[in-house]
């Protein structure tokens, strides 16, 4: 096999036992360069196996950080909608306050203009 001419070969459980199976035939025919091709075959089916559970590994490890992401990408978007519902709650709560306190504002004013009258019923030459 040279470099310009390669030839592919079997891979996996086929391509392991291929191999297997030259190696024993050229041990046994006393051919090195057949041992060694068969050796070589293995070498490369155990190399497929490991690159594909590398590569299984690695979907597996992108698939678990894809779901982290999107579980950090959701906590942070239920905190900022927390906080947006917390602070529309103190708006309405703030806006109720100002609400009665302008009511008790016009009350006083109210009883003020009626006791500044009653005033003026009592000693009218006190007017303003």
């Amino acid at each position: 096999m040279t470099p310009d001419n390669r030839e592919e070969v079997a891979g996996g459980v086929l391509g392991k036992v291929a191999g297997r199976l030259k190696e024993t035939a050229g041990e046994a025919l006393g051919r090195d360069d057949i041992a060694r091709e068969g050796r070589l075959q293995q070498a490369g089916a155990d190399a497929e196996r490991d690159a594909r559970r590398a590569g299984s590994d690695a979907r597996d490890e992108q698939a678990a950080a894809d779901v982290e992401t999107d579980r950090a990408a959701i906590e942070a978007e239920r905190a900022r909608l927390q906080a947006e519902a917390d602070a529309e709650r103190r708006e309405a709560q703030i806006g109720r306050q100002e609400d009665r306190g302008e009511a008790a504002a016009d009350r006083l004013e109210a009883q003020a203009r009626g006791a500044e009258r009653r005033a003026d019923a009592i000693d009218p030459e006190e007017q303003s």
